[in-house]
């Protein structure tokens, strides 16, 4: 499984204190069915725990996710800050979502190298 996040998500996770463990998390959950809304379009939110606190609290993440595949960490909000995204924002991120499902390798290879895309490393062992 291939795991990014965008440019915007990899701030917005460092200013709010979310560790790519976390993330990686959510992912696992997801690989195992565990899915807390399947938004559609390949689209799917998952809870990610706020720092020393549980996953009900903290903040919901937007993925565009292909199980055994790729997986790709678009937004994420913070639940006592809003309570969801908006009918045109979703139907924005499913575009956005679907070009990175799709983009073929050295598309991801050239947006990581132009600071578009952050690969999380992740020990593959688990799969």
């Amino acid at each position: 499984m291939q795991v990014y996040k965008t440019k915007w998500l990899s701030r917005f996770a460092r200013h709010e204190g979310i560790t790519d463990n976390s993330l990686l998390d959510a992912i696992g959950r997801a690989e195992r069915g565990l899915i807390d809304a399947d938004l559609g379009g390949c689209l799917i939110k998952q809870r990610v725990a706020r720092q020393g606190q549980g996953r009900s609290g903290g903040y919901r993440t937007i993925i565009a996710f292909r199980a055994k595949g790729r997986a790709v960490f678009l937004y994420c909000f913070a639940k006592n800050e809003r309570d969801n995204i908006e009918p045109d924002e979703l139907l924005e991120l499913r575009m956005v979502g679907l070009n990175w499902l799709n983009a073929t390798l050295e598309e991801i290879a050239e947006a990581i190298e132009e600071g578009l895309l952050q690969e999380i490393d992740h020990d593959e062992e688990d799969a």
